[in-house]
């Protein structure tokens, strides 16, 4: 029996599963970062700065907020609000929709919540590009951006925003920054920790099921938060079948290896087959 058809037979018979999803899903439903994508909403920005992919711009140093909230209202827009429906995530719902399921990711794009996934089984451990937060920060809250975004897009001009839009921080006045985790300033609300004690009971009714952790498009940058935990509680649980699927990092430790089934291949294609 090849690694496919052992996954199939694996999930279809279990009653719990726990996704663990990166970046590389979110590129294999075509959002990607650079290429065509990137060169439909920031051909202007690339021959201005030089940069040639969103992640890069997401980096550089603008002189004034005028021109980095330019840039991040349309990096936002199309990453979070300008979002044709992934028929990845439709199908991967339809994969574990009769299971108990929750989902661990550090992806910040709301795709599984715009695809039909239950919030309440959602935790995005890194933040959410429709929030906002003070850049100090002064206080442990965040703002939704859904209205201020579409502003800003419809409002810039030379690759930059009204000075009269640009955020403050209702508390202190002071800047206020994208909700995702760069750095040590990152805010963790209410909404987060919520999310993380979700998160923990799932867990702890788990701990010696029989379970399925289905590693989704994970790749090496934070290994800490999704592969590293998924390999030592498959290691801690008999019961337990870690399942990796991704294109060119499906491994497994060999002492694993007995539960583990690893797929290399896009992951799109391949719950495709998994649904047929």
């Amino acid at each position: 029996m090849d690694n496919l058809q052992k996954a199939i037979d694996t999930i279809k018979s279990s009653k719990t599963i726990l996704i663990g999803a990166g970046a590389g899903l979110s590129t294999s439903a075509g959002y990607t970062y650079s290429g065509e994508r990137f060169e439909k909403y920031f051909a202007d920005f690339e021959a201005e700065y030089g940069f040639h992919d969103m992640y890069s711009g997401g980096f550089y140093p603008y002189e004034t907020e005028e021109e980095f909230w330019a840039y991040w209202s349309r990096n936002i827009m199309c990453n979070r609000y300008d979002q044709p429906e992934s028929e990845l995530h439709k199908n991967l719902l339809k994969l574990v929709a009769d299971k108990d399921y929750f989902v661990l990711t550090t992806n910040v794009d709301h795709l599984f919540q715009n695809n039909g996934f239950d919030k309440l089984r959602l935790f995005y451990t890194q933040g959410d590009y429709g929030l906002l937060q003070c850049a100090t920060p002064c206080h442990n809250k965040t703002y939704d951006n859904e209205e201020l975004i579409h502003k800003m897009v419809a409002e810039q001009s030379n690759m930059r925003v009204p000075t009269e839009l640009i955020p403050k921080c209702p508390k202190c006045g002071g800047k206020m920054t994208t909700n995702l985790r760069a750095d040590d300033k990152f805010v963790e609300d209410a909404g987060w920790h919520q999310a993380s004690y979700r998160y923990k009971k799932f867990l702890s009714r788990h701990i010696d099921d029989e379970i399925v952790l289905l590693e989704l498009g994970v790749g090496g940058n934070t290994p800490g938060i999704i592969k590293y935990p998924f390999w030592q509680m498959t290691a801690d649980n008999p019961r337990a079948t870690y399942i990796c699927i991704n294109k060119g990092e499906a491994v497994a430790p060999k002492q694993i290896s007995e539960q583990s089934i690893c797929i290399n291949g896009d992951i799109g294609e391949i719950l495709l087959q998994m649904i047929d």
